[in-house]
């Protein structure tokens, strides 16, 4: 491996931790960790098209989540095209679903409830003076749902 290649191959990696440590955070509700893999002036565009600049306002928008919400983000297919040693887009399939914390869990976990999504991430990342690899600008959408999700029963019932 020539020493370009195994340049990209970290980068790559990087790209690829950064990423999926945002979705794992996200999911445990750790918003403060999920801001830090953002860079302090960051773009994220929500579904819906809502833009949020910087660490802040990120770190409102998810707050302001309610926090009966639980979401599991399943990714898949990332794709990493370093552009140089400072630079570098990302594009990620993502597949979510959401349940709802009152509904206790049994042997198959909790129920989901709405719609299954399926989306993208496309980011552009870059290491800080760290050389940490931070989310630069992020724009998340969806593009397929599946209809159908059976809602869970009332807590208490089952």
């Amino acid at each position: 491996m020539t020493p370009p290649d195994l340049q990209r191959w970290c980068i790559d990696a990087a790209c690829r931790d950064t990423i999926a440590r945002a979705a794992e955070l996200t999911d445990q509700q750790d918003h403060e960790g999920f801001v830090q893999l953002f860079a302090t002036d960051a773009v994220l565009q929500r579904p819906g098209g809502e833009c949020l600049t910087g660490r802040a306002a990120i770190l409102a928008a998810y707050r302001a989540r309610p926090a009966a919400r639980l979401t599991h983000h399943l990714l898949a297919g990332t794709v990493v095209d370093v552009v140089d040693g400072h630079t570098a887009r990302a594009r990620t399939r993502v597949l979510l679903f959401s349940a709802d914390a009152a509904h206790a869990g049994g042997a198959q976990g909790r129920p989901a409830q709405g719609p299954a999504l399926v989306g993208r991430f496309e980011d552009r990342l870059a290491p800080d003076a760290q050389g940490r690899w931070l989310i630069h600008e992020r724009r998340a959408r969806f593009e397929l749902f599946v209809r159908g999700a059976v809602p869970p029963p009332p807590p208490g019932s089952s």
